[in-house]
């Protein structure tokens, strides 16, 4: 079977849905209305310009052969297909026809509202809450037009906008929404010449009022059938194409692609890579993935060059011509087609700059902070782990102390080794009193450590004097050179290991202690035995 490759054309329309370019009638080489030709190219799959693998739904067509019509992706569920408008040698033509790519299905929905005239040669702009903005073009009579006409595609109801401050009446312009919620309009023909750039003309959707701001910078010759798209940053516009002369003389490729930065409203050529095509005009352009994908027109060979080029630009500062398309993850598109409108102003200036995402933190410094907080977090907790378990340890200390009654000397005596023996490695610093009965529970105040101090200074300790709170004195020790020096972890590490050894000595002594009450009480009922 052979694949189906459509006839070149210009004023079609091309209507993204689902990663799908859906393409619908428009005018041969001649200037002739094409017979019904509706098709569409699948953007989920990566693909070759030089081998494009149209899907024919001709078969399926019931809207009358037309062309100059606008179409967007509206409805209930954003997912149906509004064309409005045209031109038709049919005049049974109706206004509007919606199509519904789940059912593969035309239909002609009934809307209300105010009387409508059929207009063509305009651009359709659909905002967030599904109603779709048609401004200029000119009538079935052939005169200009600068109205607005909004379509509610949810409610299927016709409205009007205001007409205060809107620019004068043309068709064949370029339209584009913001991320603001304004559409922005520039150039267009209007019977007599091809309209400036260094003025471009704001829609204020939520408010419902124009404004015109001026541009600068390298400003594009006036131009109209040119295509407009928003870039990927949302804060700068891409044409490219279109006329200059009533002639309708193709532009230079030089001349043909133009940025509009729209934080300060300047024009620019952008830097370009890859092989670049010849300028179109009444062509057709939309952002598909990363990509702005124009489709047909005129001012090319067909036998030469494909009906699709694809600019590459995801890097706003070098666009690129490419032959491939390679698709990007897209997360589905929200089931609810009327979401919340941002707030707007006259300005996309600041709305614009309202969107943009802020700069993740680097790497490396999550890196380093991570590791620094494992590391305090590891400390502090084996220090808290210590003295829970010292503290633990000196009350059971206390209880088994306690138990041991009438036998002041032993208990002295008790105190008296396990000071020896936790006081081995500084015996010299700190003398041992025998008048202090804290049973285990003397906490060493350590001095504040001076950093400038000469760790070889003598230090006087005075002796303590006699304390009989039970548990509550603090033991003054200073601080030497061995302690200064030692690193927090061989502290630690010699904390455990003498407090092991307190155990063991405390162990023995308890079980002496307990023997030696023993043999007393034995002694004693001996004795009365006598």
């Amino acid at each position: 079977m052979t694949p189906f490759k459509p006839q070149k054309r210009t004023y079609h329309t091309a209507t993204v849905i689902d990663n799908k370019l859906y393409i619908l009638d428009g005018d041969d080489v001649n200037g002739n209305i094409i017979g019904k030709e509706f098709f569409y190219l699948d953007f989920s799959v990566s693909f070759n310009t030089q081998n494009l693998l149209w899907k024919d739904l001709s078969s399926i067509d019931t809207v009358p052969p037309h062309d100059s019509a606008a179409s967007v992706k509206g409805g209930a569920n954003n997912s149906t297909l509004f064309l409005y408008g045209g031109y038709a040698t049919d005049k049974t033509m109706a206004l509007v026809y919606t199509y519904d790519p789940q059912s593969s299905t035309w239909s002609t929905p009934i809307i209300t509202g105010i009387k409508t005239l059929k207009k063509q040669s305009l651009t359709g702009i659909m905002n967030n809450n599904g109603k779709m903005y048609l401004w200029g073009g000119y009538d079935t009579n052939g005169n200009n037009k600068n109205d607005m006409l909004i379509l509610d595609t949810i409610n299927l109801s016709w409205g009007q906008g205001s007409l205060v401050g809107a620019p004068s009446a043309r068709y064949d312009y370029g339209a584009v929404l913001l991320p603001n919620n304004n559409i922005i309009y520039t150039g267009g023909w209007d019977d007599n010449a091809e309209l400036t750039l260094s003025q471009v003309y704001i829609y204020d959707i939520i408010n419902d009022n124009w404004i015109m701001r001026a541009s600068s910078g390298k400003i594009p010759s006036g131009r109209d059938s040119f295509s407009t798209v928003l870039g990927l940053d949302g804060q700068s516009i891409i044409i490219f194409g279109g006329t200059a002369t009533a002639t309708n003389d193709n532009l230079t490729p030089e001349d043909s692609l133009y940025v509009l930065n729209l934080n300060n409203f300047e024009w620019y050529i952008p830097t370009i890579s890859g092989q670049i095509p010849k300028s179109r005009m009444f062509h057709k352009a939309n952002v598909i993935a990363n990509y702005m994908v124009v489709s047909f027109g005129d001012g090319y060979d067909q036998s030469t060059e494909s009906d699709i080029l694809l600019l590459d630009i995801s890097n706003s500062e070098e666009y690129m011509w490419t032959n491939n398309f390679v698709p990007t993850i897209i997360s589905p598109p929200s089931s609810s087609a009327s979401p919340s409108p941002t707030q707007s102003s006259i300005s996309p200036i600041n709305s614009v700059n309202s969107l943009s995402t802020q700069q993740p933190e680097k790497f490396s410094s999550s890196i380093v902070g991570a590791i620094l907080g494992s590391l305090f977090g590891g400390i502090g907790f084996t220090i808290c782990c210590f003295f829970l378990y010292k503290w633990n340890k000196n009350r059971q200390k206390q209880k088994n102390a306690m138990l041991i009654s009438g036998n002041e000397n032993r208990e002295n005596m008790l105190i008296s080794n396990e000071r020896n023996s936790y006081n081995s490695r500084q015996s010299n610093l700190v003398p041992i009193n025998n008048d202090y009965y804290n049973h285990g529970q003397e906490i060493p105040q350590i001095p504040p450590r001076n950093e400038y101090m000469n760790n070889h200074e003598s230090i006087m300790i005075p002796a303590p004097a006699p304390v009989y709170n039970y548990g509550q004195e603090r033991i003054p020790i200073a601080n030497n050179e061995r302690f200064s020096s030692q690193n927090p972890y061989d502290n630690l590490k010699n904390e455990f290991r003498q407090e092991i050894q307190n155990l063991r000595q405390e162990f023995i002594l308890q079980n002496n202690g307990q023997a030696s009450a023993f043999n007393a009480t034995r002694n004693s009922n001996n004795n009365s035995n006598y």
